[in-house]
């Protein structure tokens, strides 16, 4: 039996510590110091599973999205940002061919979806849809007044659970349902998909592609979510135990070295982890996705951090400010 037990999570989106999961690298790594890991996604308690948003479990750490860890963070959750990958993803604003519009421009006066989840966690999914939309709206030179926002009901998140009637494996569903529903009802004229979810959906629909901007040359119109992606852990293992987060820093860092040297098992891998075609992978993130898996505490990614971080306490997303600097482990 091992002597400490640690707690992972990651997003089903391409990141390091997916590898080093897979890989079998830094179960290798811990288990010669007689540590153990497990998912949260595997705990039949729903309270562990929710750290994945709400960082609440001791002893583990995370890489995803970066919302869930800035609002945590936000909310004094005592945690640590020890490194963030930078992998562009497509973005972009989508509509039906029947709603007749095909520029950009036409959205003025428009009426955009804007994804509502139940209270209770973060709303990450609207704070990303609102970002992509206002990204949007900024390259087309649109004002913010001069469209609508309507509020598209969705489902909360369920990471590990199935979905009575299917599959036990089938333990995630595809994103934008709730969106192309009222979007197909003609109650909505446009809405934001992002990643190769949103692109194998917004493909499978024959939906229009108004505006893509994960590829902008502008970083500050291309950060949302999932850009960069953050690995954040827990303040009792940051503290008690560097050996550890020593460990998995060194675990992440050679996952994304395999990585760069193996492109096709990388683009198999993320398709494997995300639940798409190994197409859409490429699609969504392009040819060099095997070369974007490093993982570092850079200028320009701190700096992107603090900018999403001030749009999230100027929409709402969040309540108080904090430092980055004060985040960050030393």
């Amino acid at each position: 039996m091992p002597d400490l037990n640690l707690w992972y999570t990651r997003c089903p989106t391409p990141t390091p510590l997916g590898f080093a999961v897979k890989l079998g690298y830094l179960e290798a790594a811990l288990a010669q110091h007689s540590v153990g890991i497990q998912s949260l996604q595997s705990s039949p308690d729903e309270k562990v599973r929710a750290s994945h948003f709400d960082h609440s479990q001791p002893w583990s750490f995370r890489q995803g999205g970066n919302i869930p860890p800035i609002h945590a963070r936000a909310n004094g959750r005592d945690t640590r940002l020890v490194g963030i990958t930078w992998i562009d993803e497509f973005q972009a604003v989508i509509t039906l061919p029947s709603s007749g519009i095909s520029s950009v421009t036409q959205l003025v006066g428009r009426r955009l979806g804007l994804p509502r989840q139940p209270p209770g966690i973060i709303d990450f999914q609207r704070a990303t849809a609102l970002k992509g939309l206002l990204s949007t709206l900024k390259v087309a030179g649109i004002a913010r007044k001069d469209v609508n926002f309507v509020d598209v009901i969705t489902q909360a998140p369920q990471l590990g659970v199935t979905t009575p009637g299917y599959p036990a494996q089938l333990k995630r569903r595809l994103p934008y349902a709730a969106e192309f529903t009222q979007l197909i009802q003609g109650n909505i004229d446009a809405f934001f998909v992002k990643g190769a979810e949103g692109l194998s959906v917004a493909h499978q629909f024959g939906a229009v592609i108004l505006s893509e901007t994960g590829s902008h040359g502008d970083a500050a119109i291309r950060i949302n979510n999932g850009t960069p992606r953050l690995l954040t852990v827990d303040g009792t293992l940051a503290k008690e135990r560097p050996d550890l987060l020593r460990l998995l820093l060194d675990s992440v860092h050679r996952a994304g070295e395999w990585a760069a040297q193996n492109p096709d098992l990388t683009q198999r891998f993320v398709a494997q982890e995300i639940g798409v075609s190994e197409e859409a992978v490429q699609g969504a993130f392009g040819p060099d996705l095997h070369l974007k898996f490093t993982t570092q505490l850079d200028a320009p990614g701190l700096d992107a951090i603090n900018s999403f971080k001030n749009f999230l306490l100027r929409e709402g997303f969040i309540d108080n400010d904090f430092s980055i600097e004060d985040w960050l482990h030393v």
